[in-house]
């Protein structure tokens, strides 16, 4: 294979295509715009055909952010180093901010895991892509 799990996880990890390596997931400028498809390769990232392939970065930005934000702020109130106002204020802000800062991050972690599991499917390791097919089948 031409690109390894390690490169994937490292793409993922830095926000880059899966396929390529480039700077390309997000639309420059655009702070929540996913590129349809890769400009240098053209991976599509945006899979429309797929119901519900976006749910696997919505998922996994909910439990980033639950496990990793809002489970620290509740076990410092039980454990009563932070009043429970101020944890309240701060589950409720964190819940807002922290699913926001993560989007691109998750947008980019979904791809990863899902191309660490069917690394055949980058067109980069070989996928056959015939005219008018997607390059994700």
């Amino acid at each position: 294979m031409k690109v390894t799990r390690i490169q994937i996880v490292a793409r993922g990890l830095t926000n880059r295509c899966p396929n390529c390596g480039d700077h390309t997931l997000f639309v420059p400028g655009k702070l929540f715009t996913l590129n349809p498809s890769c400009p240098t390769c053209g991976l599509r990232f945006d899979r429309d055909n797929d119901e519900g392939f976006f749910l696997g970065s919505l998922a996994l930005n909910y439990g980033v952010t639950v496990i990793g934000f809002l489970l620290p702020v509740g076990l410092l109130a039980y454990a009563g180093v932070i009043p429970a106002r101020v944890a309240i204020v701060l589950a409720v802000i964190g819940a807002l901010v922290v699913p926001a800062l993560l989007y691109r991050s998750s947008r980019s972690w979904f791809l990863m895991n899902y191309y660490i599991f069917l690394p055949q499917h980058l067109p980069a390791n070989g996928a056959q892509i015939r005219p008018g097919e997607d390059a994700n089948v």
